[in-house]
């Protein structure tokens, strides 16, 4: 074991006389109380150690250990459903309501051991050798380690064995033996092996009409949230969290506010999973990393986070990380970076935020596993930037990485529009791929509707300019009508209400007909327009406000109402000028075509 002593201390960095061979990315303990950290630099016979703990007491003449192998967290049966640190150290499920110094890991208990193999049976790396289930039932696979394979020489009974004790005995090619438990550890800086990356071709549900219709990112893809303070980013990753669609949801808070991770950590247990019924902690992992914890530990949670995350993607599972958010992470990077003494680069962040980003973000794809399997990461991150300039370094280097950009904007959020994501500033690079899996859905004429409202809302914002100088009555009808439409597409489609039991989720089919409905509504009254009705009668028919209120009053189960409702609007457009207005099919093509600007 290599051994150094502590020269000199700033903080959570410091610097120390090596008495022995050390790594880079080595991890070490510092003092006696054996206090986590990380070999970053070596200089001849000097390293430095970045600190993931609080370093107060610590002194010259302290020694440090190293460990002999990366900077490390463990992967088993015991994350799901448990809350954790930066560093994956558990703060549920503990006798004491602290994290001790120095703490690694705490054992998660007993598991329901069931193995998949028998003794002489071939194991490759990645492979499934046995499966575990947890108090909740529900059932994990127990993995061999990348690096490792070889021939099963013994194997535990079935029954009820602790996390970390040996279940299963490889003889490895060479001769030599390895005891694997239910768990692994694995180096939270480098990738999980895969044995190929596939091509996505289905988006991520969110349970968003805006971000599934509008602004779709792939399964295994990778979106952004950039917003100022106050449009709502940690509420929408709240809320893609509890409806999404993936297998398993990391939640990662890092470096955000004690009191809103608080009331994460107080409601994620009381949740029901809409797929389950059970509890939605079930699928769910925790990784809580506080403004006021060392700033050290910030940097390395997102890391240990996406590290996870492959760990569940590995098993053949659909997994979701939700970052909030990567704006804390990079001034964690910037404040260490100061403490290293190295040149600041734009904005004072480090030159290196940039590959840090795509680091981070390139993790997430569409793999075929080790065992042959399929599995996919979707990273979502959150961007705070500072006074919502958008053109700061970690929102510009960002939009070089991700594939889906959500821009939340200030104005939508203080008129109590949610989710507040601007439709104008938002784009989605995948969207033209989704068409087919829309049409497996039954929604063939997606694509169409979708560059449709796209179109009214770009025209909307022009008119809006225009509106504000002259007045929307003195506008031409056909304008007067442009706005109406794009307003009811706002209310009736965009808006959608995080405290109502039916709105907060919303199901592809019911997008869909969603969609139809409105899609049907703004051709028949351009017909109507075209037949000389004025757009003010519009706003007096009996069924607009059926219309703008269907995604609070018509659940997921209840489609038929806007099939009813449908009826009802052809009757009543009939109606109004029944001798010039037919029944107008629901794939009308629309009056305005859009160009590729605008098919976001």
């Amino acid at each position: 074991m290599s051994r150094a002593v502590i020269r000199w201390i700033s903080g959570p960095v410091l610097h120390a006389r090596a008495e022995g061979p050390f790594a880079l990315r080595e991890a070490v303990r510092v003092g006696p109380q054996a206090l986590l950290g990380e070999v970053v630099r070596l200089d001849g016979d000097t390293i430095v150690v970045q600190v993931y703990e609080d370093t107060t007491g610590l002194r010259p003449g302290v020694e440090v250990t190293g460990d002999g192998q990366a900077l490390s967290i463990h992967l088993g049966p015991g994350l799901l459903g448990h809350i954790f640190d930066g560093l994956l150290r558990p703060l549920s499920g503990l006798d004491t309501p602290h994290v001790a110094p120095g703490m690694r890991r705490a054992s998660a208990g007993e598991f329901q051991f069931g193995p998949l193999v028998a003794v002489g049976d071939e194991l490759a790396a990645g492979q499934a050798f046995a499966e575990a289930r947890g108090a909740s039932g529900r059932r994990q696979t127990c993995l061999v380690p990348p690096a490792a394979e070889g021939r099963v020489a013994a194997i535990a009974a079935a029954g009820h064995h602790g996390e970390f004790d040996p279940v299963c005995t490889l003889i490895a090619p060479d001769g030599t033996r390895r005891e694997l438990a239910m768990g692994h550890d694995w180096p939270v800086r480098v990738p999980r092996p895969v044995r190929a990356r596939l091509p996505a071709g289905a988006p991520l549900v969110t349970g968003q009409r805006i971000l599934d219709s509008l602004f779709p990112v792939a399964l295994g893809g990778k979106a952004a949230i950039p917003g100022g303070f106050g449009t709502g980013k940690t509420v929408l990753l709240e809320a893609l969290a509890k409806g999404c669609n993936a297998d398993v949801i990391v939640y990662l808070g890092c470096g955000e506010r004690g009191n809103e991770l608080a009331g994460v950590l107080e409601e994620f247990p009381t949740l029901t999973d809409p797929r389950t019924g059970g509890p939605l902690m079930e699928r769910t992992v925790v990784i809580a990393n506080t403004s006021n914890m060392p700033v050290a530990a910030r940097e390395a949670s997102i890391y240990s986070a996406v590290t996870v995350a492959e760990y569940f993607r590995d098993q053949g599972l659909d997994v979701a990380l939700m970052a909030d958010s990567t704006s804390r992470w990079a001034e964690a990077l910037r404040e260490v970076s100061g403490r290293f003494g190295e040149l600041p680069g734009e904005g004072g962040y480090p030159a290196y935020l940039s590959s840090r980003l795509a680091d981070f973000y390139e993790r997430a794809a569409v793999v075929e596993t080790l065992a042959g399997g399929r599995g996919s990461v979707t990273l979502i991150g959150a961007i705070s930037p500072p006074s919502g300039d958008f053109s700061e370094p970690v929102t510009s280097h960002t939009k070089r990485y991700v594939r889906a950009y959500w821009a939340l904007d200030v104005k939508r959020a203080q008129a109590r529009f949610y989710p507040a994501v601007h439709p104008l500033q938002s784009y989605a690079e995948d969207a033209r791929g989704f068409a087919p899996w829309w049409a497996a859905q039954g929604h063939g004429d997606w694509l169409r509707l979708r560059r449709r409202f796209l179109t009214l809302l770009d025209e909307q914002a022009h008119l809006e300019r225009m509106a504000r100088i002259i007045g929307k009555d003195a506008l031409p009808v056909r304008q007067q009508l442009t706005l109406f439409c794009a307003e009811l597409v706002n209310e009736a489609f965009l808006r959608q209400s995080a405290f109502s039991e039916i709105d907060r989720v919303c199901s592809p089919q019911r997008q869909a007909a969603m969609m139809r409905l409105i899609g049907k509504f703004i051709t028949h009254a351009e017909a109507a327009v075209a037949a000389g009705v004025h757009p003010e009668a519009l706003a007096r028919l009996a069924t607009l406000r059926p219309l703008q209120r269907m995604g609070e009053e018509v659940a997921d189960d209840a489609l038929e109402r806007l099939t009813e409702l449908e009826a009802a609007l052809d009757r009543e457009f009939a109606g109004l000028v029944p001798a010039r207005v037919p029944a107008a099919p629901a794939a009308a093509a629309p009056t305005v075509e859009a160009d590729d600007a605008t098919d976001r």
